[in-house]
């Protein structure tokens, strides 16, 4: 709860793999290849590197690519979706890194009972979500004016609430991809289709586990505080979200509601559905992808870059 304050994979057969989200199973997919349509090797000159890092009760693990020289320049922090790492989003940096961006992916776990785990629930404070920034801005190369967000499903959730949380003029862009943008709503919902149904079960179940089992009550605050629709009125960065139009277990209500709701705000903000895409169709639904990552390029660009 938030206060004031790579590559191919299959199944794995863990029941936490099906039930985070239930939202990034092959069950619906098949095989995610995150490099579908971006290289599986940086380009000859770009830099690339690793590292660790902590906040709090928070552990960070950060994939870094970026141009030659010494910048600075634009640059993008990357979100995975759930259940995967900053490593499964090589693909993605390696492809800004030769557009000119330095990109950061970055994954997390959270100390939960003396042991660093998965939560999805492990952004607790806005010190958790903004200290990506302070590590971004410990690389020289990073242009501090030029930053932006881009995610994909729970990473998509977590760029919005960045922006939302991060100080005015801190992130200058986002690109959001397929997110829940209102839990407790999305979690009220029903599903009538046998596999949606069952794997949105699991992510419900997973949901409580996540939130250590709390009453109702206390439930519907965390699901709320998660909920970028709920911040809409904190996020004044440039929004692009994209969504595909037969996702059945995020639907494109999710992203309808939080554009109409940034407009109301008289914030700058696109919605690109795309037709015939359903859930995590940019890793494995190519002509789709390739649609998807041309208008988040130029996105970026634009509010970045001023080109």
């Amino acid at each position: 709860m938030l206060t004031d304050d790579a590559g191919k994979h299959c199944d794995r057969g863990a029941i936490r793999a099906a039930a985070i989200f239930a939202l990034g199973l092959p069950l619906l997919a098949g095989c995610l290849n995150h490099y579908l349509v971006h290289p599986r090797k940086p380009a000859p000159q770009v830099v690339t590197w690793a590292a660790d890092f902590g906040h709090d009760q928070i552990a960070a693990h950060i994939e870094g690519a970026r141009p030659p020289g010494h910048g600075p320049f634009p640059t993008v922090l990357v979100f995975p979706e759930e259940d995967q790492t900053a490593l499964d989003m090589r693909g993605v940096i390696y492809d800004l890194a030769a557009r000119g961006y330095v990109a950061i992916a970055a994954d997390y776990k959270r100390n939960l009972k003396g042991r660093y785990q998965r939560n999805y629930f492990s952004w607790r404070t806005t010190g958790d979500l903004t200290f990506i920034l302070d590590v971004a801005y410990q690389y020289p190369e990073v242009d501090r004016e030029r930053v932006g967000t881009l995610g994909f499903s729970e990473g998509g959730v977590l760029a919005l609430l960045l922006a939302a949380h991060a100080e005015p003029g801190r992130v200058k862009a986002v690109v959001s991809y397929y997110p829940i943008t209102d839990f407790p709503h999305w979690y009220a919902g029903k599903r009538y289709r046998p596999d949606s149904w069952v794997l949105f079960q699991l992510a419900r179940w997973q949901f409580r586990v996540d939130a250590d089992h709390p009453k109702d009550e206390e439930l519907q605050r965390m699901l709320r505080l998660a909920s970028p629709l709920y911040m809409a009125d904190l996020i004044k960065a440039p929004v692009l979200m994209i969504h595909g139009k037969d996702d059945t277990l995020a639907p494109v209500e999710e992203s309808e509601r939080m554009a109409a709701k940034l407009r109301e705000n008289g914030d700058t903000v696109k919605l690109l559905v795309i037709p015939g895409a359903g859930r995590l169709f940019n890793f494995h639904q190519k002509k789709e992808a390739a649609e998807a990552w041309q208008a988040s390029v130029e996105w970026l660009d634009r509010y970045l870059r001023g080109s």
